[in-house]
């Protein structure tokens, strides 16, 4: 399971701000952003709660499908896609690990409408430090994680995410020129495809 915390893993909950602060965006703007888009990318760079640091590139396709390329010396790759999160470690020629998207936080981001006013998903909605911050969990499976995700306000921007999995295990992944409307090939997204083309590569 530690494997996935690269891609998947809210720490502390954010403490309240100023007097200043500006106005948060309501949970039906943020609703509407991620229903304004089906593919996405950016570049990260993910801080591990050992201490260690990682970069290298995402793309999303809703419903249900990311990827997450790692640079070397690391080198891994993680991909969702079929319902599925399959980790490839580029140093074993053994099969990835695989566990059901429904299971990790980061579904709650990759379906096909997302409604963030849904009884019990948002656990916690603010402004902090000029974003908004909102904490989320599947109401129905709150012991699968949560996903706390930060909004620039203007033009609506997805800038970072915190998520706790299922073992408490958080990981902290700040997106980089988060672009949505691209165009992407959905074999970046097909596990069985990924796994056949490795079979052949060695």
């Amino acid at each position: 399971m530690k494997a996935l915390r690269f891609a998947l893993l809210p720490g502390f909950l954010l403490g309240l701000a100023g007097p200043a602060a500006a106005e948060k965006l309501s949970l039906d703007q943020i609703s509407t952003y991620f229903n304004g888009f089906k593919t996405a990318e950016a570049g990260f760079t993910q801080y591990n709660s050992d201490g260690s640091r990682s970069t290298g590139r995402f793309y999303l396709q809703r419903p249900g499908r990311a990827r997450f390329e790692y640079d070397p010396p690391n080198d891994a790759l993680v991909m969702a896609g079929g319902g599925t999160v399959a980790v490839f470690d580029n140093k074993s020629n053994q099969p990835p690990s695989e566990y059901p998207l429904k299971r990790t936080p980061l579904n709650l981001i990759l379906k096909r409408s997302v409604n963030l006013n849904a009884e019990n998903m948002v656990v916690a909605h603010q402004e902090y430090q000029g974003e908004t911050v909102i904490v989320a969990q599947d109401p129905e499976h709150p012991e699968y994680g949560s996903i706390r995700l930060h909004f620039a306000p203007a033009p609506v921007t997805l800038t970072k995410w915190v998520i706790v999995d299922d073992v408490g295990g958080e990981t902290t992944v700040a997106l980089e020129k988060f672009e949505t409307g691209g165009d992407i090939s959905s074999f970046k997204f097909n596990i069985p495809f990924e796994i056949e083309d490795r079979m052949r590569a060695n």
